[in-house]
């Protein structure tokens, strides 16, 4: 296991303290690539649980498409262990702040570990897919193909070839890099519709600029939402090492 130690030593830069209680995973991202279009704000409004509130940077929205790899995903005090605690993942999210904490909040996640996917579903109630995927090359130019297999999903595909331009740089408070990528949490719903808050913590995000083609994206689409036909917006990051806590159920937002 790679995964760094006194992450959570390190807390400066965090926009909230962390939570009182343990963090209970680790999870090490790689070889990200955000694409992101701005969306029409009502379009995202109707498919958000009731009473999350949709979060805008100078009055718009945005819808995100992330395509990456997983490695050191475990328990606290378990250690990874290969072909489970590595997979590539994709998901499509945009964000929203509650109790004026900004966060993700997902229309889908695909992975090719199914379980992972029945975990997340059971544990986390998280709209996750399993999907056949193919990841390669290295941090100067990345593959990345997905294809969902989930019985009943909405079809759902991203190919493209991406890679970074540029040197590595902090994103700045205020900037609509920092508005994208800088989030400590994400929300959702359980199974009795109830809206959680899941929290996170990592370092300060490395970015640079990205280069992308993309061949095939029927991500969005697949959760209802079409994308306009413009370049989207890129950044890539070739890691990112992150703890999490257990969801904490909100009495703030959700259906009454």
């Amino acid at each position: 296991m790679d995964f760094p130690p006194g992450i959570a030593d390190r807390v400066a830069h965090r926009p909230w303290p962390l939570p009182s209680s343990p963090w209970v995973m680790t999870q090490s991202w790689h070889d990200l690539l955000f694409a992101h279009w701005p969306v029409d704000a009502e379009l995202l409004r109707a498919r958000l649980p009731p009473g999350f509130p949709l979060d805008l940077y100078e009055g718009q929205a945005w819808l995100g498409v992330v395509p990456f790899r997983m490695t050191n995903v475990a328990p606290r005090f378990v250690p990874a262990v290969p072909l489970v605690s590595e997979f590539a993942e994709i998901n499509v999210r945009t964000y929203v702040t509650i109790d004026g904490r900004p966060g993700v909040y997902f229309f889908s996640l695909d992975a090719e570990s199914a379980m992972a996917v029945a975990a997340a579903r059971s544990l986390l109630h998280l709209p996750y897919f399993t999907a056949r995927m193919e990841l390669q090359g290295d941090r100067q130019q990345i593959r990345y193909t997905s294809r969902r297999t989930s019985d009943g999903a909405p079809p759902a595909e991203f190919a493209a070839q991406y890679q970074p331009v540029g040197a590595a740089f902090e994103p700045a408070p205020g900037t609509l890099d920092y508005f994208l990528t800088e989030r400590y949490c994400l929300y959702n719903v359980d199974a009795q519709f109830r809206a959680y808050r899941l929290e996170i913590h990592h370092l300060p995000w490395r970015l640079q600029r990205a280069e992308a083609r993309i061949d095939v994206n029927t991500m969005a689409e697949a959760a209802g939402i079409r994308l306009p036909s413009m370049v989207p917006l890129l950044h890539f990051s070739a890691r990112q090492d992150t703890l999490a806590w257990a969801p904490e159920t909100l009495q703030s937002a959700g259906p009454s």
